[in-house]
């Protein structure tokens, strides 16, 4: 069960449990990001079908990214203003109007808008529920375990929005499916209205206006975003490679699916796993630990050719790098002022996505320049050289500018 204690007022006092309340951000954020995943996998199927290309099919994924580069930033600052329910019933909107459009007008140009709609919904959703749940907990060893349950939604959501789209459009058709997203954020909104509100964090009275930016001023905070920027690009560099990797090897595309299957299903389950843990946990040593685990297995990966040794490295990658993120979102509400905690979560989501979007191009080029192997060697040594770092990310006082 999900860890009990006091509410997060802004004035210290002891509330009611958040055990039931977590339970309900988590199911919240599964269903709308469910919607997302959903759409995700129905929208590019629908296109290929139809005749388009496979460029134009790559822009279209690529578009359920793209908002959260130019959207995080204003969604973060909106939750600091507005908390919540705000933030989140648009996102509701948003992703419900996205599926809507799609099930209504099947046509390519409405499922681009539909990808926008519902990448940039499943962002700003995550932000204030990212923000919610950091306040909600107290101490660090309570935070590691509210990030470690409310990682588990999108892993979940992998597998539930797929799933779901898939069996409905063998069972119904492309239409059906669309609708049927239409009713998970709904079903999300019914979850996260159950959650209270929590008073904003006075900002200290002497602080000037700043930008978002001024937040990479203070050390810990670059290094944390340093951090989560190389842990990042390796699941990235997992994502797009191995499957280039697998074809050089003459690897069947199921075999192809299935390495990339083993790697989500390891991170998943050790997300599961992870709340049990949180509370003995320290954040720098499990991200140290991640870090040389994901320098060592990117440096092996090339050098395995049978399947089940490259699945068995596919696996063990997964859990390395499926357990960051709680310990990552941990540190990140420690150094960070709370009156800015939207905000920041905003640059780190910005960051990601921008990633995600510009490094398949920069491993494209790589990989002509010095071969497969060559980009997951160039990765596990910018990894292995970044281990040092998270030595230092041990969380000292948030600075108020």
């Amino acid at each position: 069960m999900p860890p009990e204690g006091p509410r997060d007022g802004g004035s210290g006092g002891a509330g009611p449990a958040v055990g039931r309340e977590l339970l309900a951000l988590v199911a919240g954020q599964t269903l709308l990001h469910a919607c997302m995943t959903g759409l995700r996998m129905a929208a590019p199927l629908m296109a290929l079908r139809a005749g388009h290309s496979a460029a134009a099919v790559g822009a279209l994924m690529a578009l359920f990214a793209l908002t959260q580069v130019f959207l995080s930033l204003p969604a973060g600052r909106f939750a600091d203003r507005h908390g919540l329910r705000r933030p989140v019933g648009l996102a509701v909107l948003a992703a419900s109007a996205a599926a809507a459009a799609a099930a209504a007008w099947p046509v390519f140009p409405v499922l681009c808008a539909s990808a926008l709609l519902s990448g940039g919904a499943a962002g700003v959703a995550a932000i204030a529920l990212q923000r919610h749940v950091g306040r909600l907990a107290q101490g660090p060893a309570q935070l590691r375990q509210v990030f470690s349950w409310l990682a588990i939604g999108p892993a979940v959501s992998n597998f539930i929005g797929p799933l779901l789209a898939g069996v409905l459009i063998d069972l119904a058709g492309f239409r059906t499916a669309f609708a049927a997203m239409v009713l998970l954020p709904l079903l999300a909104w019914a979850c996260v209205r159950q959650a209270g509100e929590l008073p904003p964090p006075p900002a200290p009275a002497s602080e000037t206006p700043t930008t978002a930016w001024s937040l990479l001023r203070q050390a810990p905070f670059r290094r944390l975003m340093l951090v989560n920027w190389l842990l990042s690009s390796s699941w990235d560099v997992h994502t797009f490679v191995v499957p280039v990797l697998g074809h050089e090897r003459g690897l069947s595309a199921s075999a192809i699916g299935g390495l990339l299957a083993t790697f989500a299903i390891a991170a998943a389950a050790v997300r599961v796993a992870l709340p049990l843990l949180a509370a003995r946990a320290r954040e720098a040593a499990v991200v140290f630990g991640a870090m040389v685990s994901t320098a060592v297995l990117l440096a092996a990966y090339p050098l395995l050719s049978h399947p089940l040794a490259m699945g068995a490295c596919s696996a063990l990658l997964g859990v390395a790098l499926g357990v960051v993120q709680p310990m990552i979102m941990s540190t990140l509400h420690q150094i960070t002022p709370g009156h800015r905690h939207g905000e920041a979560l905003g640059l780190r989501l910005m960051v990601i996505n921008a990633s995600s979007v510009l490094m398949p191009v920069l491993f494209g080029v790589a990989g002509t320049a010095i071969g497969v192997a060559g980009v997951f060697w160039a990765a596990s040594a910018l990894v292995g050289g970044g281990c040092r770092l998270a030595l230092r990310l041990q969380p000292a006082p948030a600075q108020s500018s």
